[in-house]
């Protein structure tokens, strides 16, 4: 049994909780941003996003286990499509991936794949339009990840596009199924439908820039790079020069460029949270939340663009909670609303440096 596996004691405190307890545990230590977030939907729809994430987290989990070679991580995100949209030999998958994984996964992952059991039991407790769902967007994050994780990426993507593609199997199909749980919950939301699913692919791809942003040293540790080279390219900079020690003039102007296109998804993310209806506050506050904290973790970039460690730009605990106050404060106007982003995400824009990112069409999966 490796060090990083549950205890007994914990397995057996975990078969008393309820499910939507067990969700919340379990992703309190796998994503502690949406373990903040989710609960603020309503009941209905809050079951079935929980357990979406710690379904894409499982995917995460198998790309990201250092033990596993590329053709043992297609093996494994091809299992588990099928026992996600089957809900079948759910235990088996279990038991044959969780020994493989290392010391390198953190314990609260050890426990994810454990139980994925419960998880896939849960799963398949909702509507057959919330499992085709969840479904999807596993199947879609699960086919499109591998792709990726066979390259090398030491000196990162060739263009923006390459980006846009990784962030779309990430972050991009998660926003569709959001948008699809959304306006199955409310008619009123499905009337929005189609500029939702559109809106909702750049909303992931400003959450996931973000990410990529703020990572960029702690994955040049690991020699991997997620930016796009063409960008660079405009600056004057080779991605195949990155080491955790750069300190290089060019490098940030187009680590700025970046900053301003993320910018401009999280436009598009706050589009689409002003299509849903006011009184939805629940909703929304899911929404603005999670966006409020990327802006303020790209101010943070931009303003200490020499940052060397992801730990400098993290925003602070009295951050996150000013955001909680400020969105519950404005969540039913989109006109405070449009005046808080314009304001707090202005200085993320790079003067004399346009770019603006259209309201992505859906991707079909692969």
């Amino acid at each position: 049994m490796s060090e990083n596996s549950p205890s007994s004691d914990t397995k057996i405190m975990l078969d008393h909780l309820s499910d939507d307890d067990f969700q919340a545990y379990l992703l309190q230590d796998v994503s502690r941003t949406f373990a903040l977030t989710i609960p603020e939907l309503p009941n209905g729809l809050k079951e079935a996003v929980a357990n979406a994430y710690l379904l894409c987290r499982i995917v995460d989990t198998i790309e990201d286990e250092v033990s596993l070679s590329p053709a043992q991580k297609e093996y494994f995100c091809t299992g588990f499509i099928s026992v996600t949209k089957t809900g079948r030999q759910a235990e088996a998958f279990a038991q044959e991936l969780g020994p493989l994984l290392s010391s390198q996964t953190i314990p609260a992952e050890h426990l994810l794949i454990q139980q994925i059991p419960r998880v896939i039991a849960i799963t398949h407790g909702f509507s057959r339009y919330q499992i085709d769902a969840l479904a999807n967007c596993v199947e879609t994050m699960a086919k499109g990840m591998p792709v990726f994780q066979a390259q090398n990426l030491k000196m990162g993507l060739s263009t923006l596009a390459d980006m846009d593609t990784y962030c779309y199997y990430v972050a991009g199909c998660v926003g569709e199924m959001l948008a699809k749980l959304f306006c199955h919950y409310s008619p009123e939301i499905a009337a929005h439908e189609t500029e939702l699913l559109k809106l909702s692919v750049s909303f992931g791809q400003g959450l996931q820039m973000t990410n990529i942003l703020k990572d960029i040293w702690d994955d040049a540790s690991r020699d991997v790079c997620w930016l796009p080279q063409d960008i660079f390219t405009e600056t004057g900079y080779q991605l195949s020069d990155l080491t955790t020690t750069t300190n290089d003039k060019n490098f940030q102007l187009g680590l700025e460029r970046l900053i301003g296109i993320a910018q401009g998804h999280l436009q598009n993310a706050l589009n689409f949270t002003l299509l849903i209806p006011s009184h939805e506050t629940g909703i929304r506050n899911f929404c603005l939340l999670a966006l409020g904290m990327a802006v303020l973790t790209l101010r943070k970039i931009k303003q200490h663009p020499d940052f060397t460690n992801s730990s400098q730009v993290k925003i602070t605990r009295n951050s996150v909670k000013a955001t909680i106050f400020t969105t519950r404060l404005a969540v039913r106007s989109n006109t405070f609303l449009s005046l808080l982003f314009n304001v707090s995400s202005r200085p993320l824009k790079t003067p004399g440096w346009t770019y603006s990112p259209q309201s992505l069409k859906a991707k079909s999966a692969l």
